[in-house]
């Protein structure tokens, strides 16, 4: 467990993001968990164990175990659970251990999950990704509970929902960042003229690409509105390609039947985000 001034720490972060969920699509929040960084990365296995930090938003205890599953990506961002990995997909549960593997907490309390890479000297070059996978345990009836009558004339089910949080391990040996063009991008407004944009991207190289899109409306005039923003946007190997749309946004003063969009993938970072690819669209 982390001690009081850390808990404190991530428990203001934590409501936050809580706060802000419906402004921040692709953060690991689900129920009342809580999951930060949102992926842990190995490169070529220097650094040998990081940290998961989770916290329990909610009012109430809860329990939840943590398994490992494998998922290809598809074309529309979508994962299946899979046993057997694509050509060019290799798993990583071989490699990693975490521990613990169940936690309890209570309302407003956060532990660390630590994640440490193993058996990685004959590791081929490439990228090997499996998935933390974090699952509520639904609470248990009370004991107290008066059971139903033997005879009843009705019969009722009771469902009781469970949720769970998918976090990928990726382990990179020996290889080189992906590169990623933008091959087709269209805009679209509706008949309540809500906009919308359309993107493909391309991948190539035996690494996956991840970052934030952003999309600024540039006027006739050289007037640069920001108009949509996706974070967390992720293309894993093996697939090639990947389609994404989102909802722009009607911000005032932009006219989107006039000047054009411009388009910037880049790296997740508050300091200084590094273009990994960018493109135009002239609107109209």
């Amino acid at each position: 467990m982390i001690n009081k001034t850390g808990i404190s720490m991530l428990m203001a972060f934590v409501l936050t993001i809580v706060a802000q969920l419906i402004y921040l699509p692709g953060i690991m929040a689900q129920g009342n968990l809580v999951i930060m960084p949102r992926r842990v990365v190995f490169e070529d296995t220097k650094k040998r164990t990081q940290e998961l930090n989770i916290a329990n938003s909610g009012a109430d205890s809860a329990k939840y175990l943590v398994s490992v599953i494998q998922y290809r990506m598809l074309e529309n961002g979508n994962f299946e659970l899979v046993t057997t990995p694509d050509s060019g997909q290799y798993f990583a549960d071989k490699h990693f251990r975490f521990f613990p593997r169940s936690v309890v907490l209570g309302p407003n309390e956060a532990q660390t999950i630590k994640v440490q890479v193993i058996n990685t000297g004959e590791l081929k070059p490439g990228e090997y990704r499996s998935h933390l996978y974090f699952r509520a345990v639904a609470k248990e009836k009370l004991l107290d509970q008066k059971p139903e009558a033997k005879f009843a004339k009705t019969m009722t089910v009771h469902l009781v929902p469970t949720f769970g949080i998918a976090i990928p391990v990726i382990i990179r040996v020996g290889i080189s960042p992906a590169t990623v063009s933008i091959s087709k991008s269209e805009f679209t407004l509706n008949v309540q003229n809500y906009p919308s944009l359309s993107l493909t991207f391309n991948r190539t190289g035996n690494a996956s690409a991840y970052g934030d899109i952003k999309v600024n409306h540039i006027s006739d005039q050289g007037k640069i509105t920001s108009v949509g923003l996706a974070k967390g946007f992720a293309i894993y190997t093996p697939i090639k390609i990947r389609r994404f749309t989102f909802k722009l946004e009607k911000s005032p003063g932009v006219d989107y039947r006039k000047g054009k969009l411009q388009i910037l993938y880049t790296t997740s970072s508050d300091s200084k985000p590094v273009i990994i690819t960018e493109s135009s669209l002239k609107l109209f």
